[in-house]
């Protein structure tokens, strides 16, 4: 009987082990040469690993890249606060007693502070908790205070965040792309007609399209959830009167109309003067279903379980983002583009992770 070996090297560790050691040594990364298991005698490579599994690493690191960036955040808010402590000639302490302790205004009167009592789910009386309300409100209220300070030195500073975050490579072929060829950016939006927060984040899209006009194309991918009776067969419709050359008018005009039974569907072909009786055929017959469970099986090889997903040169967002953030991203990837080429964290895959919306 032939035994089989397994050996594992040791490099989804090292980078944890890296982080604990509070080092970012590139040598102790993993190159797509390196050796990470060996079956039988055959090895197997960290780039033949990843190339074949890398829908499955993309969650791990986009959490990891998460976790990064709130550590980050917190790191150059504490930096904030020790130059402009320098500057005044003061503590930190004592910046945070001038510039947001100073500025609280004073305890609720006591009539307040009981109708805020009402409205708790206790049993004690007013008198036995009258301290901790007050404590809670003064903290809330320094917290806030202290956001919107933070938030006044930070538009005052030159804050440029390098940190490379994972991306992945999401295939377009048999999808609708509009914009021009070979822009510099690429929003691929994982969506479904009938999702309320894909309704909510569309006119944000438009509004990025048209301040974006040649620089960034955008693209869609149907993902119908079951719990939306009719978002198949409008998904479907659009690929319809795609066939006919006008998938994003028909796109457009679903998210506009909202009105996604079958009639209403063939009705709309009429409103953009398509072949009506083609149109009707191609519905009916279900001729592009197969496109639209080509979509589906891509957001469940990646993990979406919710739309809307995006991803922008392959960063990914979930969740109906709003315009801010959308905006903030696009201009990275723009930066980026005019930069050299440098390293990235780039997975060859076809998507990742799920959004934090509605959910299958």
């Amino acid at each position: 009987m032939m035994r089989s070996t397994l050996s594992v090297g040791l490099c989804f560790l090292i980078p944890l082990l890296a982080a604990f050691a509070g080092t970012n040594n590139p040598h102790l990364s993993c190159s797509p040469s390196t050796v990470i298991a060996e079956v039988n005698g055959k090895k197997i490579t960290f780039g033949e690993f990843e190339g074949k599994r890398a829908d499955k690493l993309f969650q791990a690191q986009n959490s990891y890249y998460q976790a990064e960036r709130k550590v980050l955040d917190e790191f150059i808010g504490q930096s904030l606060l020790e130059q402009q402590a320098q500057r005044e000639n003061i503590s930190v302490e004592e910046l945070l007693e001038r510039h947001v302790k100073g500025t609280l205004p004073k305890d609720p009167p006591e009539e307040a502070l009981r109708v805020y009592y009402e409205g708790l789910d206790v049993n004690q009386p007013f008198e036995a908790v009258r301290e901790q309300i007050i404590a809670h409100l003064r903290q809330l209220r320094f917290e806030k205070a202290k956001a919107a300070y933070m938030q006044s030195l930070r538009s005052q500073a030159n804050v440029v965040i390098t940190l490379p975050a994972p991306k992945a490579e999401i295939a377009l072929k048999d999808t609708p792309v509009r914009g021009v060829p070979g822009a510099p950016v690429t929003v691929v939006e994982f969506a479904d007609y009938e999702c309320p927060y894909c309704q909510q984040v569309n006119p944000d899209l438009k509004k990025l399209e048209a301040e974006y006009k040649g620089k960034v194309a955008f693209a869609y991918k149907d993902t119908p959830l079951p719990s939306h009776p009719h978002a198949q067969k409008a998904s479907e419709a659009a690929h319809c009167a795609g066939v006919q050359g006008k998938y994003w008018e028909y796109h457009d005009l679903l998210f506009a109309s909202k009105q996604y039974e079958i009639p209403d569907l063939k009705q709309d072909a009429r409103k953009l003067n398509l072949d009506g009786a083609a149109f009707d055929k191609c519905l009916d017959s279900g001729e592009q279903a197969r496109a639209i469970k080509a979509h589906l099986a891509e957001a469940e090889k990646l993990g979406l379980s919710g739309t809307p997903s995006f991803f922008i040169n392959g960063r990914f967002l979930s969740g109906a983002v709003d315009y801010a953030t959308l905006h903030s991203v696009v201009e990275q990837e723009l930066a980026a583009a005019r930069q050299p080429k440098e390293t990235s964290r780039t997975l060859n895959t076809t998507g990742q992770k799920t959004t934090d919306a509605e959910t299958q």
